[in-house]
């Protein structure tokens, strides 16, 4: 095979692709992100109350104004893959063939091949967002990680509100107990969050598939036939359908207070400080047919204030 290619992208170059691949993550959707971190950022969330109160003539301080703050600390992650060309060529030169009148223009070989790179690190990325256990082994901590790991659960933040599935701690819901499972968790829902207008109810797939046959055997819509303009919603709050959550987990939460936070502007991409993509075609370094794809990118996920959020686990 003739067909050579080598190409090298580093910091904003590279962080437009990466970009490109983190956004493919569902909930990317649904968290609020952070594009500039370059080691850390402080995520600082204020609540006050009793502020207000009755004018007068003189100064009198009143009421609390909290300040809670954490820290976003992404994790740096790589992928090194060494591939035969001709397992994508082919797929490749299929897309070229389809290419007709009025048809996009096909990608070259070096940008199909970014988004094979880029399908990995999106479904990477949707998986550790809400699952991962920790800062290691090509993972980051999420906001539901098994044991005391992620963020949202009680051993590592006790200011989360925790309620209990219908089945039991960690069983996950069915048809028959998924409207209750949901319900349980919105009674937790602290008042002044409940009418927010960024408030979701996180559900993976197979639990909103639940709940749209619970809908629809209780007869308040035609779940099944429903078009594209639908949008989820139970009892007036937001339903966002995100992949990576686990079956035995619902969320409830606020959109602006569960950060995914990191780099894609930094300039440098090279030394493990910003994102840097790299195809390496092996034939004109040692005869073979083959082709190695290098990326690097940093991610990670924090939440704000704690007890603002419901987790039904």
């Amino acid at each position: 095979m003739a067909f050579t290619t080598t190409s090298n992208f580093a910091g904003k170059a590279a962080g437009f692709y990466i970009s490109a691949a983190l956004k493919s993550a569902v909930s990317l959707d649904y968290l609020t992100m952070i594009e500039n971190v370059k080691f850390k950022s402080n995520i600082q969330k204020m609540a006050g109350s009793g502020l207000v109160k009755a004018a007068t003539c003189d100064f009198e301080s009143v009421g609390t104004l909290a300040l809670t703050e954490k820290v976003l600390e992404p994790a740096n992650l790589q992928i090194n893959l060494d591939l035969c060309k001709s397992t994508l060529l082919d797929s490749w030169e299929a897309l070229q063939m389809r290419a007709g009148a009025g048809a996009p223009p096909p990608a070259s070989f070096d940008e199909y091949v970014i988004s094979y790179m880029g399908d990995i690190i999106g479904e990477a990325t949707e998986n550790s967002i809400w699952a991962g256990a920790s800062n290691a082994g090509g993972d980051f901590i999420g906001f539901t990680g098994a044991g005391a790991a992620g963020w949202l659960r009680a051993g590592n933040d006790a200011t989360v509100v925790q309620a209990v599935l219908t089945g039991g701690a960690g069983v996950a819901p069915v048809v028959g107990t998924i409207i209750a499972d949901i319900q349980a968790g919105l009674d937790a829902v602290p008042a002044a969050v409940i009418g927010k207008d960024d408030l979701h109810i996180y559900l993976n797939q197979k639990n909103y598939q639940l709940y749209i046959q619970a809908i629809s055997a209780l007869g308040y819509l035609n779940a099944y036939n429903m078009q594209g303009e639908y949008v989820p919603m139970f009892n007036g709050i937001k339903v966002a359908v995100v992949n990576g959550l686990q079956n035995a987990a619902i969320v409830i939460a606020e959109k602006s207070n569960l950060f995914f936070g990191t780099d894609l502007l930094s300039d440098i991409g090279t030394s493990g400080t910003g994102p840097s993509i790299k195809l390496l075609d092996m034939s004109q370094l040692d005869g073979s047919d083959n082709m190695r794809m290098v990326a690097r990118y940093s991610a990670g996920t924090q939440t704000g204030i704690g007890s603002d959020i419901v987790l039904v686990s």
